[in-house]
């Protein structure tokens, strides 16, 4: 009762009770010290609901593993249509003639694109062509050289080998892709796995320009022409979240998948809201203490700012270096941000956790491959 007498006296010296709650001037009955418990309410309210420093506009992260469970989602859905892959050099393909056992056999396509086959003179043309379209060509010399009177004859393809996509970089599985029909971006990016942790913001598609067939690069992605090849460039931001078909493009044999790695720090220690490993995107932007304490949400209410330390291992003793850093200093522009380097660990301790820093940082120190690490949206 008696605490609720100051902010009772606050209010009516801001605005009367009876200004503020039009109400009261028919129902006298609601007493002044109720008045006063409503402002209290609102006050503790608002005081309660105040955000901590750096979680007003921490932007929004993602794990690694939600990343790639999009991706695989997102590849499901945008299958182009399905049409027949030509043959190309060096396909294995099992012909078989019905009836005539004698001529079936497999037969790899050279690095010319043409085969042989018994009894026809010459070379057939292979490579190009569809299965159907080389069925209807044997089966006309084979007529031609009188051979067979009525050929059935069929061509499957053992293993495609001329369709090569090469996955690279920072992905979860490297490795080579064989096109056998319409396949996009998102389908290939799924087939290695998705990203990994170090992935960067951007995926490169390298294409030849002098091998068919080639579409153009899609409007909005750039492309860096080159003698013999062009490069596109897509922002992972773009295919994931963006909407736009365009940017899931399509991979033709010959194209070279890359994902570029981008550097991670780390910020740790009780004193944070959020520890994690954080992708430094690859926007030319330096990232910095204040930027990194944003990232993981901001500070707890215990954190020890002015004895935080930067672990940054050393490239000449091969040892951790500690580098002292004041945030209360450099939130209150005392001091100047601290630039952050890949792979730098941001160790931010509570009040509690001091004296386990002061023993030794070993703990920090091999967490590198133990945390979650979180990619950041670019919104």
């Amino acid at each position: 009762m008696n605490k609720c007498r100051p902010i009772t006296a606050l209010s009516s010296f801001v605005m009367g009770p009876e200004e503020a709650f039009p109400a009261l001037k028919r129902n006298r009955r609601l007493s002044r010290w109720k008045i006063a418990c409503v402002f209290t309410t609102l006050f503790s309210a608002s005081v309660l609901f105040t955000p901590c420093f750096g979680q007003t506009s921490a932007p929004a992260v993602e794990t690694v593993r939600q990343t790639n469970v999009k991706i695989q989602a997102l590849a499901s859905t945008s299958r182009p249509a399905m049409v027949e892959t030509p043959i190309g050099a060096g396909d294995l393909l099992h012909i078989d003639v019905f009836d005539v056992p004698e001529l079936s056999r497999d037969v790899r396509v050279s690095a010319t694109g043409d085969i042989g086959f018994p009894l026809i003179p010459g070379k057939i043309q292979a490579s190009g062509l569809t299965t159907f379209q080389l069925e209807k060509n044997i089966e006309r010399l084979l007529v031609e050289n009188g051979l067979v009177s009525h050929p059935q004859v069929s061509v499957l393809v053992r293993e495609q080998n001329s369709e090569p996509v090469s996955v690279v970089g920072a992905v979860v599985k490297p490795m080579v892709y064989q096109v056998i029909r319409p396949t996009t971006l998102l389908e290939v990016l799924a087939e290695a796995g998705g990203i990994s942790d170090e992935a960067g913001s951007v995926v490169l598609v390298t294409r030849p320009t002098s091998p068919p067939p080639t579409a153009p690069p899609p409007s909005g992605v750039p492309a860096d022409a080159a003698p013999d090849t062009q490069t596109m460039t897509i922002r992972l931001q773009d295919l994931l979240e963006s909407g736009d078909p365009s940017y899931n493009i399509q991979i033709f044999g010959g194209d070279v998948v890359s994902v570029p790695r981008a550097g991670i720090v780390y910020v740790m220690g009780a004193g944070i809201s959020q520890p994690g490993g954080y992708v430094v995107q690859s926007h030319g932007e330096q990232v910095t203490v204040l930027k990194a304490v944003a990232l993981a949400h901001g500070t707890t209410t215990f954190a020890k700012g002015d004895d935080a330390v930067i672990l940054r291992n050393d490239p000449v003793t091969g040892q951790k270096d500690k580098i002292p850093v004041h945030l209360k200093q450099i939130e209150n522009h005392k001091q100047e941000d601290v630039p952050m380097r890949s792979n730098d660990i941001l160790y931010i301790p509570d009040s509690k956790s001091l004296k386990a820093l002061a023993k030794g940082t070993e703990t920090a120190l091999g967490l590198g491959t133990a945390i979650t690490v979180y990619r950041v949206g670019n919104r």
